[in-house]
């Protein structure tokens, strides 16, 4: 490193005191009065100085990007291992280190595609009319005059008696999907959706692409294309094609990764459209036929062939871990968790090159390593092991934190709540904190708890139809059983109109999510980060503490699991 820790942190204290963007007067704003359940020292503990201090250090450009497998990590995880050291917590893996090992395969894709619809050619341009890639770790992967099928959204739900694929066998050909769940209209309310139904609003994990993806594989496509709808997928092409043909990454695994579907591929809606009316078929049309149960895979008079060439390299990336000793039970851990890495640099463009990751994650990891450092200011531990896990590869598919949930260092069924950090607000305080799968599982209510003593409310996402619960590294520990925490910013900001929230969140996920402007911006107001950083270090506090565990709610689709998990 070019510069020491204690360094570069009090450079950047000295920029943020210069700055005067972190909201200092409010700083303090809605810290609930010390009691039983409230360590007020700790509490005071978490400052909007602090964050941004921390977030500073880690989306400046001198970490590059925080990429996997590069400078950036390196530079990453020593940071985070000495701060975590500084404070005196303990090694996290039971080894003796403060790193969990992630083996990783990189894979650089040169991607040709084409496409023949109505026997024509369908121009096809990488980056601007589709991306693909594969998660097959071999040199090349080739797919050849594949019949295109379309197969509605592409979902298998029993308990919904719904079947895209009925009577159809798609081994070997490259099917078409559209993104998110099926809206199916609610029958009594056309301006509605019908709640029992998928959800309604609310996607469910048959919406996600990675689910789009598995149950290719799992039907032996050759390749699968889901269609690009900014409204439904939650976010604008551009997040998806930046990365076109740069390096990617997944979990080594004994198979090379050949059980994925061999060609992972999205195409814009305006592409879908050339291709469905080359093959003389009306798309909008095809489209309203998925909402049914009825409707049954079309077979497009049209051909895909692509071919990937894979530069592979190995990549010991790492999670760092850091564990503070329960008092009374050591063996049963509340995990917090937040993703150091992001998009790393792109050396082929001119002027900037470096994805700071500003908001996304230097803001979460900043939180995690605020709430640290408040635990270790307790007068004595809690009564169980608290966990800090900062995670690689959340960018890549939740990679780091997957590959703990498959290989934890200690067992999840001693594991009580993840509570997981994802962005922490960057706008100011609010009379409000979205709870993101709210009704899924008791957290919420010590959240809610949390919150009145602020003078606050937890509200639900407002926008459930963009599958945020599975979006974030809580799911993985989700799909193993354990309860999980994810929240959002507030919508309702103190001193502001009711359509700034929303406004300012339609504003980054234009302009920064994924791209070169996130970065630590001079109107930062970070006094709604730290109030919402304290929330969450009670959350954990209490169920530390607390002689119930957390429990999924009825209905949610985790509860199962959990209870299998604990001999329930």
């Amino acid at each position: 490193m070019t510069t020491s820790v204690p360094m570069r942190l009090a450079a950047a204290l000295l920029l943020v005191f210069g700055a005067g963007c972190a909201g200092d007067d409010d700083a303090d704003a809605g810290m609930p009065a010390g009691d039983v359940g409230t360590p007020t020292a700790a509490l005071e503990s978490i400052t909007a100085d602090d964050l941004l201090a921390k977030t500073t250090v880690l989306a400046s450009d001198e970490f590059e990007g925080r990429a996997p497998g590069t400078p950036g990590e390196e530079k990453t995880v020593e940071y985070l291992r000495s701060e975590f050291q500084r404070m005196g917590l303990e090694p996290g893996n039971p080894d003796g280190r403060y790193i969990q090992n992630v083996p990783l395969v990189g894979i650089t894709p040169r991607v040709t595609a084409s496409i023949t619809a109505g026997g024509q050619a369908v121009s096809m341009r990488g980056q601007s009319d589709y991306i693909a890639q594969t998660r097959h770790a071999v040199p090349e992967v080739s797919v050849e005059n594949s019949d295109l099928v379309f197969v509605g959204y592409g979902v298998v739900a029993p308990e919904y008696g719904w079947d895209d694929y009925k009577g159809v066998d798609v081994a070997g050909k490259t099917i078409v999907m559209l993104v998110n769940d099926p809206p199916i209209p609610d029958p009594n309310d056309a301006s509605a959706l019908d709640t029992t139904m998928f959800r309604g609003r609310a996607m469910t994990y048959y919406g996600r692409w990675t689910y789009k993806y598995e149950i290719a594989a799992e039907k032996g496509a050759a390749a699968a294309i889901v269609v690009h709808e900014t409204g439904a997928a939650g976010y604008p092409f551009e997040v998806l094609s930046s990365g076109f043909q740069r390096e990617d990454f997944d979990i080594v695994t004994p198979d090379e990764g050949t059980s994925n579907v061999k060609v992972q591929a999205w195409v814009p809606v305006e592409s879908a459209r050339r291709i469905f009316s080359a093959a003389g078929l009306d798309y909008e049309g095809l489209k309203q036929r998925a909402l049914t149960k009825e409707f049954e895979p079309v077979a497009m008079d049209a051909r895909a062939s692509f071919h990937i060439e894979n530069t592979l390299r190995q990549v010991q990336s790492r999670n760092v871990v850091a564990r503070l000793r329960g008092a009374e039970l050591p063996d049963e851990h509340v995990v917090y968790t937040a993703h150091w890495d992001h998009l790393g640099r792109d050396a082929s463009l001119e002027g900037d090159q470096i994805f700071n990751g500003a908001l996304d994650n230097a803001t979460g990891t900043a939180g995690i390593l605020e709430i640290a450092e408040a635990f270790t200011r307790l007068p004595e531990p809690p009564r169980r092991s608290v966990l800090f896990l900062a995670v690689t590869a959340e960018e890549r598919g939740l990679l780091g934190a997957k590959y703990y949930a498959q290989n934890p260092l200690y067992p999840l069924e001693s594991t009580l709540a993840n509570v997981n950090i994802d962005g922490l607000n960057q706008w100011g305080r609010t009379e409000d904190i979205v709870v993101v799968g709210y009704g899924n599982s008791t957290l919420d209510d010590v959240l809610a708890q949390a919150a009145t003593e602020q003078g606050r409310q937890i509200e639900p996402d407002a926008e459930p139809e963009k599958g945020f619960f599975y979006r974030s590294d809580h799911f993985e520990f989700a799909k193993q059983g354990v309860p999980a925490l994810y929240t959002d910013n507030g919508v309702r900001y103190v001193g502001q109109p009711p359509e700034y929230g929303q406004a300012k969140r339609d504003e980054y996920t234009t302009n920064d999510y994924h791209k070169l402007s996130d970065e630590v911006k001079p109107d930062w107001d970070l006094s709604g980060a730290a109030e919402d950083t304290r929330l969450l270090f009670l959350v954990g506090y209490r169920v530390a503490q607390a002689d119930a565990w957390p429990e999924w709610k009825p209905g949610t689709e985790f509860k199962a699991k959990r209870e299998a998990m604990l001999g329930r």
